[in-house]
C-alpha cells in the first residue's frame, strides 16, 4: 500500500467511525500523533479548518522557497 492510500484509508475511518485517533493509530499500527496530523490536513484540504495551509497551500510556499534560496 502506497503511503498517500495509508493516509486516505486511516483518516477515511477516523472520520466515518467516530473512533478516536488513538485507537484508530493503534489497531492500524500507527504513531497517533502521525495520524492526528493526517486528519488535521484533510480537514484543512476539504475547508473545515482555517489554522493551517492547504496541501496545494504547502506545496506552493515549498516552490517559491527553493526559487528564493
Amino acid at each position: 500500500m502506497k503511503q498517500d492510500e495509508l493516509r486516505e484509508r486511516t483518516v477515511r475511518e477516523v472520520r466515518t467511525t467516530g473512533r478516536p485517533i488513538g485507537h484508530v493509530a493503534k489497531d492500524l499500527g500507527i504513531h497517533k500523533e502521525a495520524l492526528r496530523g493526517w486528519a488535521r490536513q484533510a480537514e484543512a484540504d476539504t475547508g473545515e479548518r482555517d489554522d493551517r495551509l492547504t496541501s496545494p497551500e504547502q506545496e506552493e510556499l515549498r516552490q517559491l522557497r527553493r526559487v528564493n534560496a
